[in-house]
């Protein structure tokens, strides 16, 4: 997937900007850049696309259908407003060609981008033009290819992945061809380049502050992947002690915070069955597996005078479960983008919102402080019952704002902290500790709590040991998935792992010129072992297996944030800190994330260098040294 600044893309985008950016996003390599509406000199193009071997391309989105138009010149058009008004504008592909000529302008005062003389720039700019709600039929039809060459423009079947005509290889292509000169790219884009052709675009970077599109990295617990052990005595103490009225929960890494959030939606149904009670999260996966743990608590009594519930009959209690946007659209009949609105109306009466006596959120640093501020409108404010679980590795990253701003209540001693890790051996715990402390330009923030803070709470201790993390540098990636194939043979025939809690992670896909993830599919192949790759799609749906029984899975680090493995191979270190990533921290606990996604093995497997494969070469030599000294001595 294409490195997209920003992102997520603004709600004030239209739906033809959504489509072409998610599309971008999806179906180009992942060390190209697309920016929105990026200002440079006062100029905002609609997207900036740049690829190593691409060179730049500026594209303008023309959001017309084909009633819209009403005169069409290679210079200037006319059309039909959304008022009904004629209006004249410039032919998109000029204003495209104009961004384009503009940028080319502010690049060349860059003397490491242009050639020997400086008069020109070592690299192509193209440009051209999308027409999202017009297809290349229509395109035709009513002869806008006239005013516009086909080769200048995307349309709607040329961007839209639902339509039977939609061709990934044929948009890569596409965009290829945007040249006025139809010049070759001579020369691959270095990283230097990159930097300083983004240093240009973006005025952030060239004064060093950088970039921070909304952090996607959450650490959870998928209850529905194992066997959940019951809650030990601290947990189940703290779902009950929690009192009435709102709370905070923040915990380290595998605390079990969901498993409180859970056995306290159970105890608040119990309690107050005539209560309707809201649980809401971020991800689809985790929503599915709170509402599977919380239809098992019900069921167990409470005493032996308790008779269990029929798991069938809902009736008996009313919790929801969602994840936040499937709540918009099956509760609220809304979109993301429409929240704002939501709230004036709301705020003014104009709109009646469902109200609930209890809300518990989990992944509570993933809400947006809008999407905060709308659930927090829909809770009893007789009752004030909210229950927010965050991960403190990811609020200190995320929240802007504080708590109080974004949902009225004031959290100050109304919090816990949990410590304790019940996820992973001590081993990786404190593997994948030493690391985010070795390598995080926050580790000073690291503290043992904090409520409005952004303090992070570090894993006090872990239940069990477990194996050493195994770190092995190789030649190339293809040596990587032999020796990962032959470990998970290793792990299924000799230790009994069944290959559907194996995984393998990457944090790349593919570049310009390495498919990464084939390689990493091949060399399963060759050990004819089951795979699944489940980050295929960028959108799971709800009622969608994630690979088929039995299977190995494959998933972005990011994809496998809500689950666990009884093993974990990362694989291809080499590319963290991704080259693209301009805030480091967030790679740092994008790895820390993953690396705590292991209950008992966790392999990191690399072919070439960066400054994370030097850290866990060097960790594992320390490691290595201590252990053969313990036994000598």
């Amino acid at each position: 997937m294409a490195y997209m600044v920003p992102n997520p893309v603004p709600a004030r985008a239209t739906a033809g900007e959504r489509m072409l950016f998610e599309t971008l996003r999806t179906n180009l390599p992942e060390d190209y850049i697309v920016y929105y509406e990026p200002e440079i000199d006062g100029r905002r193009p609609s997207a900036v696309v740049i690829g190593p071997d691409l060179g730049l391309i500026v594209l303008e989105v023309a959001d017309y259908t084909s009633r819209s138009l009403y005169r069409l010149g290679r210079d200037e058009w006319s059309v039909w407003s959304a008022s009904g008004e004629k209006v004249s504008i410039m032919n998109p592909l000029d204003q495209a060609r104009d961004h384009a000529r503009g940028i080319a302008d502010r690049l060349k005062q860059q003397r490491v981008l242009t050639e020997a003389n400086g008069a020109r720039l070592k690299f192509a700019i193209g440009y051209g033009t999308v027409f999202p709600r017009m297809s290349q039929a229509e395109f035709l039809r009513y002869r806008v290819s006239d005013a516009i060459d086909t080769s200048f423009a995307l349309c709607r079947d040329e961007l839209d992945p639902e339509d039977e005509g939609f061709a990934p290889d044929a948009l890569y292509d596409k965009i290829q061809g945007m040249f006025p000169s139809r010049r070759k790219q001579r020369i691959i884009l270095s990283r230097e380049d990159l930097r300083a052709i983004r240093s240009q675009l973006v005025p952030e970077a060239r004064s060093g502050a950088a970039l921070r599109p909304p952090f996607e990295v959450q650490d959870q617990l998928l209850l529905s992947a194992h066997p959940i052990d019951p809650l030990d005595h601290a947990q189940e103490q703290l779902a009950r002690a929690l009192g009435d009225r709102h709370r905070l929960i923040r915990g380290a890494a595998g605390s079990g915070k969901t498993l409180v959030l859970a056995n306290r939606a159970r105890l608040l149904a119990k309690q107050h069955p005539d209560w309707r009670i809201l649980v809401l999260c971020s991800g689809l996966s985790l929503s599915r597996s709170l509402e599977q743990t919380i239809d098992r608590m019900m069921e167990e009594p409470e005493d032996l005078f308790d008779f269990p519930n029929d798991p069938n009959d809902r009736r008996l209690y009313r919790v929801e479960v969602y994840n936040f946007r499937e709540w918009l659209r099956n509760e609220l009949r809304t979109k993301e983008e429409d929240i704002p609105t939501l709230l004036r109306m709301t705020d003014r009466g104009e709109a009646i919102l469902p109200s609930y006596d209890a809300i518990l959120i989990d992944e509570g640093q993933e809400f947006e402080p809008e999407w905060l501020r709308l659930v927090s409108t829909c809770l009893n404010p007789r009752t004030q019952s909210l229950l927010l679980v965050e991960d403190s590795a990811q609020s200190m990253f995320r929240r802007k704002k504080s708590l109080a701003q974004n949902t009225g209540l004031d959290f100050r001693g109304r919090s816990k902290i949990l410590a304790m890790n019940y996820r992973n051996s001590m081993q990786i715990v404190q593997f994948a500790w030493d690391f985010f402390q070795a390598q995080s330009p926050l580790r000073n923030r690291v503290k043992h709590g904090s409520v409005e803070g952004v303090d992070m709470i570090p894993p006090q201790a872990a239940k069990r040991r477990g194996p050493d993390p195994i770190v092995k540098r190789f030649s190339r990636l293809k040596e990587e998935m032999d020796f990962v194939s032959e470990s998970i043979a290793y792990l299924h025939d000799v230790l009994k792992i069944p290959y559907a809690d194996i995984a393998i992670l990457y944090r790349v896909k593919n570049s310009y010129n390495q498919p990464y993830i084939d390689d990493i599919r091949d060399g399963l192949k060759r050990r004819s072992l089951p795979y699944a790759w489940v980050s295929e799609d960028a959108e799971p749906r709800r009622d969608r297996n994630d690979g088929a029984d039995g299977a190995i899975r494959i998933s972005t680090i990011d994809g496998a944030k809500e689950t666990d493995y009884r093993a974990v191979f990362i694989v291809n270190l080499e590319s963290m800190p991704f080259s693209l990533e301009e805030a480091e921290e967030r790679e740092v606990s994008l790895l820390y994330i993953g690396m705590t996604r292991a209950l008992d093995w966790l392999f990191l497997t690399y072919s070439g260098e960066s400054k994370f494969t030097a850290y866990v070469e060097e960790a594992a030599k320390r490691r290595s040294e201590s252990t053969s000294s313990h036994r000598s001595g």
